[in-house]
């Protein structure tokens, strides 16, 4: 292989793999939060991307609109899943000629 030393790429490929492990593992224990409807729907969600809590203010709730508070919810969690998958992002770290590799949509969360 033109000089490459297959036992130092091999060796780097594990040490990229235990990396992102690892980054992966302390994700988890990170959290973001979202809010829609100026604060009246709050979701907070973990790095690896589950749903840790949503608190509705009671003064969301109108029975008359409960598409309303829907929509506030779907925002929020958008919201939410968006910063989680900033947040994994910048934990990650990159591999070698392939930037931001190890960011949101890997497995293992």
């Amino acid at each position: 292989m033109g000089g490459m030393d297959m036992n130092a790429l091999l060796k780097q490929a594990q040490q990229m793999q235990t990396d992102m492990l690892q980054a992966q593992e302390a994700l988890k224990d990170e959290q973001t939060e979202a809010s829609a409807g100026g604060g009246m729907v709050k979701v907070t969600i973990s790095g690896d991307l589950v749903i840790k809590d949503v608190t509705i203010d009671p003064d969301a709730v109108d029975p008359e609109d409960a598409e309303m508070l829907a929509e506030m919810v779907q925002a929020a969690v958008n919201e939410a899943i968006r910063s989680a998958q900033e947040l994994a992002a910048s934990k990650m770290p990159d591999m070698p000629g392939m930037p931001g590799m190890g960011g949101p949509g890997l497995p293992g969360g």
